[in-house]
């Protein structure tokens, strides 16, 4: 079983930086995690992706620049460093898994494990 456990949210001005983190447990049968979020009042929508058998990194396109997934094998963890803050970064953060070989892509209805979400809020 695969649960996915977010934290490292809070309250940030904007210009700021956070880095957010997925902690897994049975990561060994993970190959892919990915960030989502989900601003107030809108669909979840993908931030940033790893798959690591090989490893690779995909971004949207928004946040190229800005946005670094990393993963941490001793940890089990998956970060996701956000800089350069912005209000419109506003959102509930979450990770997800899958176990599927290749990368799934980002559509959230691909990943099968989710956590609970840390909230992201940045004030201007």
């Amino acid at each position: 079983q695969v649960q996915l456990v977010e934290s490292g949210g809070g309250l940030v001005q904007a210009g700021g930086s956070l880095r957010l983190s997925c902690t897994a447990s049975g990561l060994f049968s993970v190959y892919t995690i990915t960030w989502f979020r989900q601003p107030p009042g809108k669909e979840r929508e993908f931030v940033a992706g790893i798959y690591w058998p090989k490893p690779s990194t995909f971004y949207a396109d928004s946040g190229k620049g800005r946005f670094a997934i990393s993963r941490d094998n001793a940890n089990n963890r998956v970060y996701l460093q956000i800089n350069s803050l912005k209000p419109d970064d506003t959102a509930i953060y979450f990770c997800a898994g899958a176990t599927s070989r290749g990368y799934p892509g980002s559509s959230p209805a691909l990943y099968p494990y989710w956590g609970q979400g840390t909230q992201v809020t940045v004030s201007s």
